[in-house]
């Protein structure tokens, strides 16, 4: 039996029998060849390249049915990448001159692409690497008789292990047939792990070389609560997890009888519970587990992993169906927010030194206003539809403030040259995740409406710690004194101003910090859907004057530890009967 401690990313537990995805390595060894062979070698590979694109037009085509057709355009990277005129010549010319098998030549040459775009700081090429080796996976187990597995391929409930998952594999998991899964890279803030807690899935991330330890077909244990993975438990080990299992899915159930209730504390304090959403399939989610409206919409998965950027239409259509699902609640639709980890194939994107702090979010979106304007189009017009609310990620200073808003402004004006109608009163607010931002909000809340303060990157950039980066996660501190006192500012600058303020960061899926930021009087809490049933235990566990109290007291307190240890036993007492799983 071997135990693994990595990052806990999605809670819940999960017993089987692991499914190694894929690895880092393509390991083939050299095979010469006769010249008698050479063309025989080129046509095994050609026909790799034809097995291949045939196999993800038809994995396209499956997704496209069953999940939709913006899902389905992952894959049109993998196409292209297929059609590489230069790739495929480079490994031709291999086998002609060095006279060895298709299956090396072609690992040969892949290693080439990855170790020269390893080699550029650019997260758009690194998102490329992504692509290569997926489709690079497929076309060399046509080659060795041995097709690549992916998650779609799943034909019984298993625990994924790999080193990361790829667009395409999010895009083709499935509750039904993953049990859970392992990778070797990722924070708590990953696209990996926001899409485990959407799906629900009990995930761990960030232990490294795992890959390496665990073969397929091996009884494994994975808990999302703890961090643990557990590889060939012993029997007492599997039947103690059992026993967590069933724990943590009674008080999953217990939960549930909090759906329909408010989300309000003993003595008479209401706060705002919402829900972090990506796609609008994730809507039956966010009302099964009682939601009180939609805290954050991300639309930049949009424009990721597709050959063409979306029309207006297509937006519109999307936040419609939203709005009018969500509706009388409301949804906060945020614009583009690409830039950082997050880039669009199509976009001619610069190469920055510092991607997380270049060319991004509202940056990008008032240096192209041919896209923005696009998308503020769609909103107006779904706006009519239920209630919508407009929020601008990453603005620094009230200069972009003033520049989005105007924008905004003359879009209203096409509108109504056009006859078509929308809410003329649509809020807009502000996302408070850059410290100039916090540090200023006296003055942004004079022109927003609302503030919803982003604690992954405002954290990131408060303390200089990359949250992606699983070697430095322990430096990932949202207890920190210094973001303590940048959220205390912005809740006080925004009530002094009469407006409300939320937070929507992951710092909300821990029930000690939501207690915090209800003692600082925060008006909303926006967190994944499979977190809200826990926060809202909490709240309705607790008395307002308490969680004050306590706010002060965790501010006298000097470290981010002391607070983290602070916070746990305060809760603890409010809520003796509090599940460990939460």
């Amino acid at each position: 039996m071997k135990i693994f401690h990595g990052i806990a990313v999605s809670p819940g537990i999960a017993i089987g029998k692991t499914v190694i995805l894929h690895t880092e390595d393509f390991a083939i060894p050299r095979l010469d060849i006769k010249e008698d062979n050479v063309l025989k070698e080129i046509a095994r590979f050609e026909d790799s390249l034809t097995l291949t694109r045939s196999d993800i037009l038809k994995v396209r085509k499956k997704i496209s049915q069953e999940m939709g057709y913006e899902h389905s355009e992952i894959f049109n990277a993998h196409l292209l990448i297929l059609e590489d005129r230069t790739l495929i010549e480079d490994v031709i010319a291999m086998i002609r001159q060095e006279k060895v098998a298709a299956d090396y030549a072609f690992v040969t040459v892949l290693r080439r692409y990855f170790q020269a775009f390893h080699q550029i700081e650019d997260s758009y090429l690194k998102e490329r690497i992504s692509d290569i080796k997926d489709v690079g996976r497929r076309i060399l187990g046509q080659m060795v008789d041995s097709p690549e597995v992916t998650i779609h391929d799943l034909k019984e409930k298993s625990i994924v292990v790999a080193h990361d998952l790829a667009p395409s594999d999010t895009a083709s998991m499935k509750r039904d047939r993953v049990l859970g899964f392992v990778t070797e890279i990722g924070g708590p803030t990953s696209h990996t792990a926001i899409m485990a807690r959407s799906l629900e899935i009990p995930a761990v991330v960030g232990i490294q070389g795992i890959t390496r330890e665990i073969i397929n077909g091996q009884s494994t244990i994975i808990d999302g609560i703890h961090g643990l993975v557990i590889v060939s438990p012993d029997e007492a080990t599997v039947e103690k997890f059992k026993l967590e299992q069933k724990r943590y899915y009674e008080y999953t159930k217990e939960l549930d009888k909090l759906r329909d209730l408010p989300a309000e504390t003993l003595d008479g304090k209401k706060v705002e519970l919402s829900a972090n959403i990506e796609l609008p399939e994730e809507l039956s989610s966010v009302i099964s587990h009682g939601a009180e409206g939609i805290g954050l919409y991300r639309t930049e998965y949009f424009y990721m992993n597709r050959v063409g950027l979306p029309t207006e239409d297509e937006q519109y259509k999307a936040y419609q169906e939203v709005a009018g699902k969500m509706a009388p609640q409301s949804v906060i639709v945020r614009t583009l927010d690409l830039g950082g980890d997050k880039f669009a194939s199509t976009l001619d994107v610069p190469k920055e030194m510092n991607p997380f702090l270049g060319w991004r979010a509202i940056r990008f979106c008032l240096e192209r206003t041919d896209i923005f304007k696009a998308q503020l189009r769609a909103i107006l017009r779904a706006s009519t539809n239920g209630n919508l609310k407009i929020m601008y990620p990453m603005v620094s200073n009230i200069d972009e403030l003033k520049q989005a808003n105007q924008i905004l402004e003359e879009v209203k004006g096409e509108l109504r040259s056009e006859k078509i109608k929308f809410d003329e009163k649509i809020p807009v607010g502000v996302m408070i995740e850059i410290p100039s931002a916090a540090l200023t909000s006296d003055i942004l809340a004079k022109e927003a409406d609302f503030f919803s303060i982003g604690t992954n990157d405002l954290i990131q950039y408060s303390i200089a710690v990359d949250r992606i980066n699983e070697k430095i996660a322990y430096l990932y501190e949202p207890s920190h004194p210094a973001i303590l006192k940048l959220i205390q500012m912005t809740i006080e600058n925004a009530h002094a101003n009469q407006i409300w303020v939320g937070t929507c960061g992951e710092m909300c899926s821990n029930p000690a910090l939501a207690l915090l930021l209800i003692g600082l009087e925060i008006d909303e809490i926006s967190a994944s859907p499979l977190i809200i049933p826990t926060i809202k235990k909490m709240i309705r566990s607790i008395k307002i004057t308490d969680a004050k109290a306590i706010a002060e007291e965790a501010f006298k307190l000097e470290s981010s530890g002391k607070i983290r240890e602070f916070l746990n036993a305060e809760l603890k007492k409010l809520v003796p009967d509090f599940d460990e799983a939460s």
